[in-house]
């Protein structure tokens, strides 16, 4: 059985332009701090920009989904939708059971209340009858841990007591299904474990839960199923772990794209600057990093191949020159270093322009960011041309390591090999 579908589902909002105008004091202030113009005094209507297009996809009865995407790709418009706090301008919305929704925590919370005259009226919005209300109230307040301010007006909450209440009257309103936007963990450490086993009460109780979420750990510890929206439309439609796997891939090539543009100034040709030095008897005049389709790259995923390209030039014959490279830590660890003479390899001289290449089969560093230094020298350590960590990477991994080095490895109990619960950890 289905408690959520969708057809065809199709939302737009309109663009609103401020009008300015000098009428008052504050206004002139603000466009002299704003560079604006002038002070905003009405709006106008801009054509429209469409949140959401032709999206269809079911939730199945008693399963967890999750909703992934970039910010701004539609998916909170999308619960709220579904929760009826927007209507669609097209398509079709079918939902089956009563609606819960944490999507903004005590939205509907008035502050001059007490906490205990608004646990009576979000509890009402939400379906629950005065007598079902009376019934749980103990039980809301108890979860929420504010008997002692139960009786103040919610203006004077924090924003963590606000959250608190707001999320335990609506795991209290007995949903069938519930909404979750970001809020799996609400308030100190403590209190987001009690979320935590809250939720999986609902999951046990085969209540249906449909939650959007930047935490994509949480989706393939969680869901059944997950859809990728990405500028308002459905990518991809399936099991957690491979739709994020999907996303983290696309992420990283829009990452390396970004990085490339935004280094090819910098990088391609390689200028003078604080990190580089020498004599230059032979000269590194262009740095690669390449991937194994010999494509430039700035991002790569834990466990690909990489060769670092330099090419050089010598206007005169240097002997035995030595080519060597290093990997930092953004923060300036050295994770690793080595060079040809170290490794015992010797090259005779180098005479006009050629290219020297360093090719790692596989990068076992963990997920960050790093960056590369290359190097030309003498025998006895004299730079020809030296660049300090001037060439930037990142590293993406769908494991969160600690350190630097993540080598290939298996755990064992008892002599037994263990598996991860989770399907293609590496890439």
């Amino acid at each position: 059985m289905t408690a959520i579908e969708l057809s065809g589902v199709s939302k737009s909002f309109r663009k609103v332009t401020l009008k300015k105008n000098y009428g008052t004091l504050k206004s002139a202030f603000l466009s002299f701090i704003t560079g604006t113009g002038g002070g905003a005094k009405g709006a106008t209507v801009d054509g429209s920009f469409a949140a959401l297009k032709d999206v269809s996809f079911t939730v199945p009865r008693g399963e967890t989904w999750g909703v992934i995407g970039r910010n701004g790709s539609g998916k909170s418009t999308l619960l709220k939708l579904i929760a009826g706090i927007y209507k669609p301008d097209g398509g079709t919305l079918k939902i089956d059971g009563r609606v819960s929704a944490l999507i903004e925590l005590g939205a509907g919370f008035h502050p001059e209340f007490s906490g205990r005259e608004n646990v009576f009226v979000n509890a009402s919005i939400l379906g629950l009858s005065k007598k079902r209300i009376q019934e749980r109230f103990d039980e809301i307040v108890d979860f929420a841990e504010l008997w002692d301010f139960i009786d103040a007006p919610v203006r004077t909450y924090s924003s963590g007591m606000f959250m608190r209440l707001g999320f335990s009257v609506a795991v209290h309103a007995d949903p069938d299904i519930l909404l979750v936007d970001e809020v799996l963990a609400v308030g100190d450490e403590s209190f987001g474990h009690k979320c935590q086993a809250r939720l999986e009460s609902f999951k046990k109780e085969g209540k249906t839960i449909l939650m959007v979420t930047h935490s994509l750990g949480e989706v393939r510890k969680w869901c059944d199923g997950a859809v990728w929206i990405d500028e308002g439309r459905v990518r991809m439609i399936g099991k957690p772990n491979r739709v994020v796997d999907e996303y983290l891939t696309v992420v990283a090539e829009r990452e390396n794209e970004t990085a490339l543009q935004a280094g090819e100034a910098r990088d391609n040709p390689v200028t003078q600057s604080l990190s580089r030095w020498g004599d230059r008897s032979v000269e590194i005049n262009k740095v690669r990093l390449l991937g194994s389709d010999g494509m430039e790259r700035k991002v790569f995923s834990h466990g690909q191949p990489m060769s670092v390209e330099m090419e050089y030039k010598a206007v005169k014959a240097v002997t035995e020159p030595v080519f060597g490279v290093a990997i930092y830590k953004k923060d300036g660890e050295k994770c690793y270093g080595a060079n040809t003479h170290i490794e015992d390899i010797k090259i005779q001289s180098v005479h006009g322009s050629g290219n020297a290449a360093f090719r790692i089969g596989r990068i076992d560093l963990v997920d960050g960011a790093y960056t590369f230094s290359v190097a030309v020298h003498a025998k006895d350590g004299r730079p020809y041309d030296y660049h300090d960590q001037m060439y930037d990477f990142d590293v993406r991994s769908k494991i969160k390591d600690e350190g630097v080095f993540r080598p290939p490895h298996q755990w064992a109990l008892n002599g037994a090999q263990l598996q991860p619960q989770t399907e293609s950890v590496e890439p």
